[in-house]
């Protein structure tokens, strides 16, 4: 018994790690939040309680019920879609005004607004849905009633961990940040990136 146990953490584990290790509007967010070491821990926290819910959510039987309502889908990928041309826009203009780029002259969020940015980039992407509550879901679901807590538990672990090192390992860049250059570089990248997800959304959303 212990040993299904065990196995079911681990692929609770691996299997959430797969998902979430990638480079993603959320990521970014996280990753730039810890460059600017600005409210960092309540992301961090935000971020790995939100996917356990939805982990946890999707184990109980809540993908079933979203793969019955296409129409929410429609909903968050325009939604999200416009979040992500917003925030890809305003990265843009970061880059492009020389004085906004060295981290102690851009503008503070306030804890309200760094976690409202969290859940939107964390609740706007319908991909979060399919990834932790459908396909989690699915996995964890074929568990035996015994496996499944272990397994919820180690998909957490992973997105915590994670996050963790995102968000807290961030601050050891931040030699290389302190140049305008590499700032620069960032925000441009985040904010083609975060072009090119809203429109991969929009046309996702009305060329299924």
């Amino acid at each position: 018994m212990t040993a299904s146990l065990i196995s079911a953490f681990l692929k609770g584990f691996a299997l959430s790690a797969g998902l979430i290790i990638a480079i993603g509007a959320q990521n970014m967010f996280v990753l730039r939040q810890g460059l600017k070491r600005e409210h960092v821990v309540p992301i961090v926290l935000f971020c790995a309680a939100a996917d356990a819910t939805l982990i946890v959510a999707g184990v109980n039987g809540l993908g079933g019920v979203l793969a019955l309502l296409p129409g929410l889908s429609l909903a968050l990928s325009l939604g999200g879609a416009a979040f992500l041309a917003w925030y890809g826009i305003s990265a843009l203009r970061r880059a492009a005004r020389p004085s906004a780029l060295i981290v102690e002259h851009q503008a503070s969020m306030t804890l309200g607004a760094a976690l409202a940015g969290t859940a939107a980039f964390t609740f706007l992407n319908p991909h979060v849905y399919i990834d932790t509550v459908m396909l989690m879901g699915a996995v964890g679901a074929a568990l035996s009633p015994v496996e499944r807590p272990p397994f919820m538990a180690g998909a957490a672990l992973a997105s915590l961990a994670w996050f963790s090192s995102l968000g807290l390992g961030a601050r050891f860049l931040a030699p290389l940040f302190s140049r305008p250059a590499a700032w620069r570089v960032l925000d441009l990248g985040i904010g083609v990136m975060m072009l090119a997800l809203a429109a991969s959304l929009v046309h996702g959303a009305l060329f299924p």
